[in-house]
């Protein structure tokens, strides 16, 4: 039986914010005798938002106002009622997640669905979506190779690699089409971000605010930004500037890959090369940086792969429901559910083979899950084995709780989550290791990916087993 529900996403980021309305089909999979398999069989957009400038007050805050209204406005453009949406997702990206009140906005900005994930982006969280968006990871999985994304946009530059479909790494440079603006009539130069500013003076390059636009200069900026995102994907040597671009990390630079493809407001110049009679339309210089990329080591040598969405590629089509059955051997230590909305921290079975490695391998992607150095609440998702020995499940618990002990330090609950048919012993493992005085849940029979959310409901059939809804960022 087949079920349609209308799902939103609204994406406010550096530059720009904009609405997707869509229809999700969901259908069980599973056969009469099974338990059910909610799954996403089909996805429709029936309206797409105009685009607009995200608005900003005195350039700490988010208008919240003005956002209210943009959705408002959108929500009556494409014949929609508040009540009428069953799902949804609300992301805040790029330097407008740093913005004072953006907790604040998403929590105004979640009442017009029914149930959203709700999740302020940080670099490497946003490095992900818009790779998914761009549709990177589906074409490395399919044509078994590796491929980087390279999402550009207003503020930022985020990066994810993939490897056959599996996300090995993310990385985020202050290279964006906004990091110079300049006045669409007088064409005088209004802004300049201060590493950009840096980057000219170190290659004595003579640009400032109130200066009227000379090509010269502004290309010869706009070429040093293009040779930084060159070396960020390893295509040219590290120059002495790239470690100060780099908003927190860069990717592996050893890292061999194959194909690129675009994605953010900045890609359709690379991808149609469309010609525009003023450059500066927009108040700024992502045009020029658009055609730059197009001419550079990007693309002559890695091959281009294209995107499924460019400017889009961040809008979250939906917060998809995939409604599950957890195994019935799992442990929870106290009855504090429902659990809602944690973002999983996925390990690849790569990243599982070496026991010993584990514990870096959570510590390293912890660092997917802050802003501003904060952490925010997780869920550790492990492959696990199928018929783990004593040893090997004392070795992966002592993993998990080493990698885990920020989480730990800070009070955060601790919630595994495992594949494979061994949380009971696993988690009862881990209460054990910590003298029973730290609540955990440890469920299995359930596969998440990264960049997807999870709802732990109450226990079932004698606390027995859980229902658990994973909430899949959908994307076109």
């Amino acid at each position: 039986m087949k079920e349609e529900i209308l799902s939103v996403g609204i994406d406010i980021g550096t530059s720009t914010t904009q609405l997707v309305f869509s229809n999700i089909t969901i259908e069980n999979m599973a056969s009469s005798f099974s338990v059910p398999r909610i799954s996403i069989v089909g996805k429709e957009i029936i309206y797409r938002s105009d685009i607009y400038f995200t608005p900003i007050l005195r350039g700490k805050e988010i208008d919240m106002e003005k956002i209210l209204e943009i959705v408002q406005k959108e929500y009556i453009k494409a014949g929609v009622k508040k009540e009428e949406i069953s799902t949804g997702a609300v992301i805040i990206t790029g330097e407008t997640a740093r913005k004072e009140n953006a907790n604040i906005v998403l929590h105004n900005l979640s009442g017009f669905a029914g149930d959203f994930v709700v999740a302020t982006a940080g670099p490497d969280l946003e490095s992900i979506i818009s790779a998914k968006g761009a549709g990177a990871d589906v074409y490395s999985k399919e044509n078994n190779n590796t491929v980087v994304n390279i999402d550009v946009g207003g503020g930022t530059s985020n990066i994810a690699v993939f490897t056959r479909g599996e996300l090995i790494d993310t990385g985020c440079l202050d290279i964006g089409g906004r990091l110079i603006k300049i006045d669409v009539t007088s064409k005088k130069i209004t802004y300049i971000a201060p590493k950009i500013k840096e980057l000219a003076e170190i290659n004595n390059i003579n640009i400032n605010v109130g200066d009227s636009y000379s090509e010269t200069a502004v290309q010869k900026i706009i070429d040093e930004m293009v040779k930084l995102l060159e070396i960020s994907v390893g295509v040219t040597k590290e120059n002495d500037f790239y470690q100060r671009i780099l908003t927190k990390k860069g990717i592996d630079l050893n890292t061999h890959i194959n194909c690129i493809s675009f994605s953010g407001g900045v890609a359709d110049y690379i991808y149609k090369g469309l010609e525009e009679k003023d450059v500066f339309k927009y108040g700024d210089i992502g045009i020029l940086l658009g055609r730059a990329i197009k001419k550079s080591l990007l693309l002559s040598k890695l091959t281009l792969v294209n995107s499924t969405e460019t400017i889009r590629a961040t809008v979250v089509g939906a917060g998809s429901h995939t409604t599950d059955i957890s195994g019935s051997t799992i442990t929870y230590t106290e009855d504090n559910f429902p659990l809602k909305n944690l973002p999983i921290l996925k390990l690849s079975i790569e990243e599982e083979k070496d026991t010993s490695l584990i514990a870096d391998k959570i510590i390293e992607k912890l660092n997917w899950f802050k802003i501003e150095g904060e952490l925010q609440r997780v869920a550790v998702a492990i492959n696990g084995k199928k018929n783990p020995s004593f040893i090997e499940v004392e070795e992966i618990a002592q993993s998990l709780l080493k990698g885990m002990n920020e989480l730990i330090e800070k009070d955060l609950p601790l919630t595994v989550i495992v594949e494979n048919d061994m949380a009971k012993v696993l988690g009862q493992t881990l209460h054990r290791y910590l003298n029973y005085k730290k609540n955990i849940v440890c469920i299995d029979g359930v596969r998440v990916e990264n960049g997807d959310y999870i709802d732990i409901g109450k226990p079932l059939v004698g606390g027995q087993v859980v229902p658990v809804v994973i909430k899949t960022l959908v994307f076109n």
